[in-house]
């Protein structure tokens, strides 16, 4: 059944994929007038990432899980769906936008020959990497928020939860300028450099694993 309610979703976004085009593209005009290329991996990766949760407006819209819900189909199920489908649409943006921010790199190079951009391959998917670890925060903070308050209520619960991340950051940041206390930078870099991929790709599965779990414990209480 997570087949069919792929298909479903896939089927709703179909809607999408002019617009999805157009914004590819003009990601990549904007980049054009810019050095600052490595961010266009990030920013398309959010784009094509984050367009998965629309999903959940349309269910809501028309009320489908009532209807999917009278089929054999479990909750388990509707909840992994739109987890497979977030994770789908992660990889595939980071993808997307790695190549995407790879061509344009070259067509300027080739249109620019006397201001040419040194593209570092390495640069490049770490960059994409981190995109793809932020688009996965996101994702796995909203999808719980959106199965327990709906998917208007979901957004603006995602963004207090952020905005409150970011204070107590903020908060931690500031105390611990004033205990005299500093982090080993060198140390740092040598971690990320030897492990960062390969961490940040370990922690968005964790997030991702923890929040399906929540959500499921929503959705399985919750009445439809």
């Amino acid at each position: 059944m997570i087949k069919g309610l792929l298909k479903k979703d896939l089927y709703n976004l179909a809607s999408y994929k002019t617009t999805l085009i157009i914004v590819v593209l003009f990601c990549g005009i904007a980049i054009i007038g810019t050095d600052a290329i490595y961010w266009g991996s990030v920013v398309i990766g959010i784009i094509v990432g984050m367009i998965s949760l629309s999903t959940f407006s349309y269910d809501e819209m028309s009320k489908s899980n009532k209807y999917i819900l009278t089929l054999p189909v479990t909750r388990k199920e509707i909840v992994l769906e739109k987890y497979v489908l977030a994770i789908g649409a992660t990889i595939l943006g980071g993808i997307l936008g790695f190549i995407v921010t790879l061509l344009v790199g070259n067509v300027m190079n080739y249109l620019r020959p006397d201001n040419l951009i040194d593209i570092n391959i390495e640069t490049l998917l770490a960059t994409s990497v981190g995109g793809m670890f932020g688009i996965s925060l996101i994702q796995s903070i909203q999808i719980p928020s959106i199965f327990k308050w709906g998917a208007e209520k979901g957004r603006i619960q995602m963004f207090i939860v952020l905005f409150v991340l970011v204070i107590i950051g903020a908060i931690a940041g500031f105390l611990l300028k004033q205990a005299g206390l500093s982090v080993d930078i060198e140390k740092l870099e040598n971690i990320l450099n030897n492990f960062g991929l390969v961490a940040l790709i370990l922690l968005s599965c964790l997030m991702y694993f923890i929040s399906y779990k929540i959500s499921y414990k929503i959705y399985k209480n919750k009445e439809e």
